[in-house]
Formats: C-alpha cells, sequence, structure tokens
C-alpha cells in the first residue's frame, strides 16, 4: 500500500535530498532509514523534488510503499519521529492512491531564499540566510524578479556540467522584499533547474547593489 507524508527538515549537516554513496548523509537516506526500522521492512521513499546541500524545506512531500496497511497512522507517525533525527520532522502520514508519484503529480514548488543585508552578520540568521554586508536596492532587486515571470528557459541559471537537462520552466512567483532585516526572494515554479533558484539570487544580489 502506498502512502504520501510531508517532511520538514534543516538541511545544514546534509548533503541535500538524494542518496548519493560516500558523499556525506543525505534526507533521503535518513528517512529510508528510519522508516525502515519502525515498519520493520525495507522502504524506499520518493521525493517531490531534489534539494541541494544545506537547503530546509517546510512541506516536501514524498511517497512510500508498505507490503501491509498501516494499523495505525498515529502511532506511525509518533514512531518515526522517535526514531529520526532531530532535524528531520515527518508532519503527516495518509493513505495515497498507488499511482501516486510526488514528483510528477506536483503542480508547482516554492522556495523562499533569504538574505541577511546588514553590516554585521547574526548568529540566529546563520544557518537560515544568506549574510550580504552591503546594502541593497530592494525595489530594484523586485523590478529584475518580476521580469522571470512567465515561461522561459533557464539554462544559463542552472549549474554548469556535462549532462543535458531540460531547461525550460513556468514561474508564477517571482518577487523579492523586505521582512525586517532580512531581504526574501520567494519563487514559485512548475519546477527548477539544479541551483537554478541560488543562482538566480546571486544576480538578484549584484541588482541590488
Amino acid at each position: 500500500m502506498r502512502y504520501r507524508a510531508t517532511v520538514a527538515y534543516d538541511g545544514t549537516a546534509y548533503q541535500g535530498w538524494q542518496s548519493q554513496a560516500g558523499r556525506g548523509p543525505s534526507i533521503q537516506e535518513a528517512l529510508e532509514h528510519a522508516l525502515s526500522v519502525v515498519l520493520r521492512e525495507p522502504i524506499r521513499v520518493r521525493g517531490a523534488g531534489r534539494t541541494d546541500a544545506g537547503v530546509h524545506a517546510h512541506g516536501q512531500v514524498i511517497a512510500f510503499d508498505v507490503s501491509t496497511p498501516l494499523a495505525s497512522v498515529e502511532q506511525a507517525l509518533r514512531s518515526l519521529n522517535g526514531v529520526l533525527p532531530r532535524d528531520i520532522a515527518v508532519r503527516e502520514i495518509a493513505a495515497a492512491p498507488p499511482d501516486f508519484d510526488p514528483r510528477r503529480h506536483a503542480l508547482r514548488r516554492a522556495y523562499c531564499y533569504r538574505i541577511l543585508a546588514s553590516p554585521v552578520r547574526s548568529p540566529f540568521h546563520l544557518r537560515t540566510a544568506w549574510h550580504v554586508p552591503q546594502p541593497l536596492d530592494v525595489p530594484a532587486m523586485s523590478g529584475a524578479a518580476s521580469a522571470l515571470i512567465g515561461v522561459h528557459d533557464f539554462a544559463s541559471f542552472q549549474a554548469a556540467d556535462h549532462v543535458p537537462r531540460p531547461s525550460v520552466r513556468q514561474v508564477e512567483q517571482s518577487a523579492v522584499e523586505r521582512q525586517g532585516e532580512l531581504v526574501c526572494y520567494r519563487v514559485v515554479a512548475n519546477a527548477f533547474v539544479r541551483h537554478m533558484v541560488r543562482n538566480i539570487v546571486g544576480q538578484l544580489v549584484l541588482v541590488g547593489q
């Protein structure tokens, strides 16, 4: 039987979502280990998308199969969060159709990239914001960000390697706003190419400077 779950994590200590043998721990590996312990059978999980090293998540959707239905979803949820590392949590578990695929069925994905534009770094934002000591022109950044809305080829924003990948994406939202001492870039799209968001933010910061 197939189940869907929503997970949240602090990705600081991980090499991203996907298992990468010999390259350090991943979110996928931690979830599969915990699920296998709790459900007492080997479990593989599918994720709605891959994240890069150090990226955090509030609500990433995953799916996994078990040989027999869970006797109690609530008990499984408690047990799973008791086994998982403290920087990963499963927020909910629910039954899913047999053909549910979190990656293929995802309608959109949202990222929020936070920048601490301050002369002095903050220990409270150390893991969750990029410290940029120079002041930033937020309206200029917002204007540049809005130009990305629509269907575009984002090949120039993807990771530089020799692996050909589709790079046309549809962006629904792309905006920069100030939230207190933070400058936040929010982007919503049907999908992202590898390193797309961080490369966009790098260019937006140059605009802001």
